[in-house]
């Protein structure tokens, strides 16, 4: 995180078309970032239930035997949670199944 010099503010990207540019969030000042090539993107898919998680370690995860996998049938998951939303909003819980991989999440 970078602070502004100005007010110490907090530097945050601001999308505008294509480009992405940074500004202090309190006084609006414009920063020059030098990223390693920052991106932000933007997605809105309501009617996606799953997804692809890569790189999550298995090895200390929690397992549970409630879960239905949509794609080979495997009654066992890999489980965990992460705050996803705001705060005042809950959870989201990811499973994982044990035999194939795929990946859903679940809100409440």
């Amino acid at each position: 995180m970078d602070y502004c010099e100005e007010c110490g503010g907090l530097i945050v990207p601001e999308k505008k078309s294509q480009e992405t540019s940074f500004k202090c969030r309190s006084c609006g000042k414009p920063h020059e970032q030098d990223g390693d090539g920052l991106k932000i993107t933007e997605t809105n898919d309501e009617e996606r239930k799953s997804i692809d998680v890569e790189d999550k370690d298995t090895d200390n995860l929690p397992t549970t035997d409630d879960f239905d996998c949509e794609e080979c049938d495997n009654q066992e998951a890999y489980w965990w949670m992460l705050q996803t939303r705001s705060a005042d909003e809950p959870e989201t819980r990811f499973f994982k199944c044990t035999e194939c991989g795929h990946t859903l999440r679940e809100y409440d």
